[in-house]
Formats: C-alpha cells, sequence, structure tokens
C-alpha cells in the first residue's frame, strides 16, 4: 500500500513524502515502515499503542480510530498531523 507522509514525519524517513509498506492492518504497516525506519512509529502512537491525539490516519479517505483497522495491497494511507499554535 502506499503511505503518504506529512512534511513534519518526513524528517523521521529521510524526507519521502510517500512509501509503500504492507500489512494486513494499520498497526502492521506501522510496524513495517518502524523496522525500516526506527523511530518513526513513536511520533505517530503512544505508549498505550493508541493513534496520538494530534494525530488523524485515512485510509482511502476513510478515518481510522484504531491500529486494527484492516489494510489491503491497493490501498491508500494518509497520515495527518494536526497543527496548534498560539
Amino acid at each position: 500500500m502506499k503511505v503518504h507522509i506529512p512534511t513534519p514525519l518526513r524528517s523521521y524517513i529521510r524526507k519521502e513524502s510517500v512509501i509503500e509498506a504492507g500489512g494486513k492492518t494499520v498497526g502492521e504497516a506501522l510496524a513495517e515502515i518502524e523496522r525500516r525506519y526506527p523511530g518513526f512509529r513513536f511520533r505517530i502512537i503512544d505508549e498505550q499503542d493508541s493513534i496520538r491525539e494530534h494525530i488523524k490516519i485515512f485510509v482511502n479517505e476513510q478515518p481510522v480510530r484504531n491500529l486494527s483497522a484492516p489494510t489491503k495491497p491497493d490501498d491508500t494511507v494518509h497520515i495527518i498531523c494536526a497543527l496548534s499554535g498560539g
């Protein structure tokens, strides 16, 4: 599947904007990315194995609430970072 990486997280994956990943779930895809780019998963997933509050993940434009969401090889995954400031 194609995983689109937001600009703020690209420094963790050698500046790439789209990477290929495999897995039957979002969690498996992120685990594969983590094996290739250590430290990336921590930016997306918290210590309780939940998607961080400021991160949104979409599979084929459908929002994903947890890591067990199913994926297929031809899916497109978008990781979105919320921006904040003051």
